[in-house]
């Protein structure tokens, strides 16, 4: 019930991380994957490390949005019809609010949310979109549903991604298109590597212990949305799956 055989399905931020291991699962259960993102290099790295044959790379920034509508065209004409989508792109900005700008607010809105619901714009189009139906998946975060100092740019996407996901499960359901959140607590990735090197050891040992299971691999998330792109989640739309370790709990 997990299998993904014969399913085109597009990734966002597919050149590393949580997006990376995505596609990575995604090609393990039979999918062909379309792997967006703007490095052609890492994009490389990760075609490289999928399993069977059909899946191609796109190198884009998807905040330049007018060229999205024949980026998903050139996905159709050379995988097939489109039967899921994880956004996974994002950027994260941790900043007091006495130091933000409107410039910080609108980048990340542009990268996390924005490109997300325009690239669905064009993917759910008659012309695009499997007619049997699809499964369209966001990557928020657990800021999204909780508060930390610093954290009110980020928080404020992530947020969005999970409001914005109820209101277009309802509108697309009758497309039988299925539209979910999936919300990680700290994963081990590059990002998150690089802001612990930032920080004090007594700071990353409370960051440990406030995972109760300890902190996530991406394996984890991307388990998650393969479950969400298969046909045994075909009755889950319009929710936010937390994936924790029991941080939120706390």
């Amino acid at each position: 019930m997990l299998e993904l055989n014969d399913k085109t399905v597009i990734i966002s931020g597919a050149s590393s991380g949580i997006g990376r291991s995505c596609a990575i699962r995604c090609s393990e259960q039979g999918a062909k994957v379309a792997l967006l993102g703007r490095d052609e290099n890492r994009l490389k790295e990760t075609l490289l490390k999928l399993s069977g044959e059909g899946h191609k790379i796109y190198c884009q920034d998807l905040v330049e949005y007018d060229k999205l509508k024949d980026l998903v065209s050139r996905v159709v004409e050379d995988i097939g019809f489109i039967s899921g989508f994880i956004h996974s792109a994002g950027i994260e900005i941790v900043l007091p609010l006495k130091l933000t700008e409107p410039h910080h607010f609108e980048r990340a809105f542009a990268v996390n949310v924005i490109s997300g619901f325009e690239l669905t714009k064009h993917i759910v189009k008659k012309k695009n979109i499997n007619p049997d139906g699809a499964s369209i998946i966001y990557i928020s975060s657990v800021m999204g549903i909780t508060g930390q100092p610093t954290k009110t740019v980020y928080s404020a996407t992530k947020g969005a991604l999970i409001s914005g996901t109820r209101s277009l499960a309802v509108e697309l359901a009758r497309y039988n298109i299925r539209v979910n959140c999936v919300s990680p607590a700290v994963v081990k990735t590059g990002m998150s590597q690089a802001m612990m090197d930032k920080t004090t050891s007594d700071a990353v040992e409370e960051m440990i212990k406030a995972h109760p299971l300890g902190i996530g691999q991406p394996k984890d998330v991307a388990d998650t949305c393969v479950f969400l792109l298969s046909e045994s989640a075909k009755w889950i739309t319009g929710t936010n799956i937390v994936i924790d370790g029991g941080y939120v709990s706390l």
